[in-house]
């Protein structure tokens, strides 16, 4: 049974009244794989998704990012790249089932877990709990995303066969209500399909809720986990939700992988246990712009990087791999019929490397941002009374007063997450986690003094979301007394802020200063195509090409090359803007593969 094939009067969806799932009332054995529309040109939707096709899965699971649908209180989008029932009725179209994980929080090493950062606003917000102020917006999201989807359920001819409420809230638990009242929302709103919810063995206990199966989410077979769910859930089938055939990257850390050998024994073991499967993820794709979140892990906070590969079957720009074909063939004796071909991969091309000569000191492009605020205080980002009163939610955020001294710096804990120092714009050090003070030089007479703070991605698993508010959080001291009167600029670096930029009359390459802006083109002859772009003898900083925001570099590894989709150049000439901290090489490499660094496996 294929979902693209004419639409009979349905008998029945997804069901789980026996040891394996039906749907139709016929046996139903669920091979899924999570592959993300906002992780993927929309140019290259239906390739993966025909990838996945082909490699014998039979269901596409997605979440759905809340702080990209509604990125202002009340402004949505649901257009162009994020045009989810585009994407859920192109997997109807290539043959595949959807299970939607609507969140609305969605962990995913994604920043904040998908929860729109104004919601921080309000400094007695508790997320994901039954907190007035969150479940208005919650309620306010849903009514706007859940008659989008409903149409395309099962029953309604549709490819939805089941939605998850919530997502691993076990490991959270902080309000008992909470769970219900999410199921209630999907519910009223007309989400009729079967429900589940997904945790780790640790959540399991505390993260379902009456109405939904349990599902389990692990990389290697706990059989702890399939007894407790055979006690709670007799007689029900069992799904691996989150099978994790990789795992995500720390910037400053290694690349990881999980073997080949490990991942196809443990997804035989599963199969030969009668268990359904959902790969996380089947195809991982990019954190493009400033989406990475962040691990919460001592002394503060782990960046992730911005390739979400993840060691993935199909890789981050959508090859085969090993592990993809060696699933194909395992999958294959799980269908009478033969898998349909595998599509033809996209070319992809080295081009001439990218030589800069144009920049722009930061400091001449803050007239293009909104008017700086005004405060005795430092004020954090998502405070700001910017974006329409929804404040700042990311990219870099500059703070600027006067001091009459030297001395100590110290930034008391309170710079989220990483700030450049300068005095009168000459850069003198670094405050993050581990360095919490610097040494300010002597001087005559009043001087500037500015942090740069950059939001490294917020937090987006674990108990202290309620916690991610990024620039400056607190006093900032000198010689310990506090600093008082900053003017602040918003620098999240959006198209229109690119745009404008981009506009002006720009300094040649002669001697630069940083940090700043520096332009250069990148030429294409013929088709467009994929490439990978690297940066050595560059710092720290953020690519952007014709507009489009690749997504963050560090020399500090492991990833060494952003992924430049083709579909976002076009023949001839194509802009290049590089931000960059703190020093340039002049040139930016193209590589027909990828460098992702140095290799460590999961275990």
């Amino acid at each position: 049974m294929r979902p693209e094939e004419s639409k009979p009067i349905r008998k029945g969806g997804l069901k789980a009244n026996s040891s394996q799932f039906t749907l139709e009332r016929v046996a139903f054995r669920i091979l899924g794989g999570s592959t993300h529309y906002f992780r993927i040109p929309r140019a290259y939707w239906k390739d993966r998704l025909l990838k996945m096709k082909a490699c014998g899965l039979n269901t596409l699971t997605t979440y759905v990012p809340w702080n990209l649908h509604e990125p202002e209180r009340g402004v949505f989008n649901f257009q162009d790249q994020l045009d989810l029932e585009a994407y859920i009725r192109l997997a109807e179209e290539v043959g595949l089932w959807v299970i939607l994980r609507p969140g609305p929080y969605i962990c995913s090493e994604w920043d904040l877990g998908g929860l729109p950062s104004w919601l921080l606003r309000d400094k007695d917000m508790k997320l994901r709990t039954t907190y007035p102020g969150f479940t208005r917006a919650v309620r306010s999201f849903f009514d706007e995303l859940i008659p989008r989807v409903a149409p395309l359920q099962y029953m309604r001819g549709g490819p939805i066969i089941a939605v998850q409420v919530e997502n691993e809230y076990g490991s959270y638990a902080k309000d008992s209500q909470y769970m219900p009242f999410i199921k209630e929302a999907l519910v009223s709103r007309g989400i009729t399909e079967f429900l589940m919810t997904s945790d780790n063995h640790e959540g399991l206990k505390l993260g379902g809720v009456v109405g939904a199966l349990k599902t389990v989410n692990f990389q290697k077979l706990n059989p702890e986990s399939i007894q407790y769910l055979d006690a709670v859930q007799p007689h029900q089938p069992k799904l691996v939700m989150e099978y994790w055939a990789g795992w995500f990257d720390l910037w400053g850390d290694l690349h990881h992988v999980f073997s080949v050998e490990e991942m196809i024994a443990v997804v035989k073991a599963i199969l030969n246990q009668g268990m359904s499967i959902n790969f996380y993820m089947f195809h991982g794709g990019t954190n493009f712009g400033f989406m990475s979140g962040a691990l919460a892990r001592p002394p503060g906070h782990r960046a992730m990087v911005t390739s979400y590969d993840y060691d993935a079957p199909l890789s981050e720009s959508g090859d085969y791999t090993q592990k993809y074909n060696l699933l194909r063939e395992l999958f294959s004796k799980y269908h009478s019929e033969t898998l349909p071909p595998k599509p033809v991969l996209q070319w992809r091309r080295a081009y001439d490397a990218v030589t800069v000569y144009q920049y722009l000191p930061l400091w001449d492009t803050l007239k293009f941002t909104e008017e700086p605020f005004t405060s005795a205080t430092p004020v954090n980002m998502e405070n700001l009374p910017v974006n329409n009163g929804n404040g700042q939610s990311y990219g870099y955020t500059l703070y600027e007063t006067t001091v009459t001294s030297g001395g100590a710096l110290n930034s008391r804990n309170n710079v989220r997450d990483r700030a450049l120092v300068f005095v009168d714009r000459m850069y003198i050090g670094v405050l993050d986690y581990k360095t919490i003070e610097i040494a300010v030089p002597d001087g005559k007479g009043v001087r500037k003094l500015s942090l740069l703070v950059e939001n490294c991605g917020r937090v987006n698993y674990g108990k202290v979301l309620d916690e991610q508010r990024k620039g400056l959080v607190g006093d900032i001291v000198l010689n310990n007394i506090p600093l008082r009167n900053f003017s602040i600029y918003s620098l999240d670096m959006n198209p229109t802020f690119i745009s404008r930029i981009s506009k002006l009359r720009w300094n040649r390459l002669d001697k630069p200063t940083f940090p700043g802006f520096f332009q250069g083109q990148l030429q294409v002859s013929g088709y467009p195509r994929d490439t990978f772009l690297k940066l050595p003898g560059w710092s720290k900083g953020v690519v952007f090409v014709n507009g489009q925001n690749l997504g963050r570099y560090w020399s500090v590894g492991p990833q060494q090359t952003l992924y430049l989709p083709g579909p976002w150049l076009w023949k001839g000439v194509n802009q290049v803007i590089v931000f960059e901290e703190l020093e340039s090489d002049g040139k930016i490499q193209s590589s027909k593969t990828p460098d992702l660094g140095m290799t460590v496996d999961v275990n």
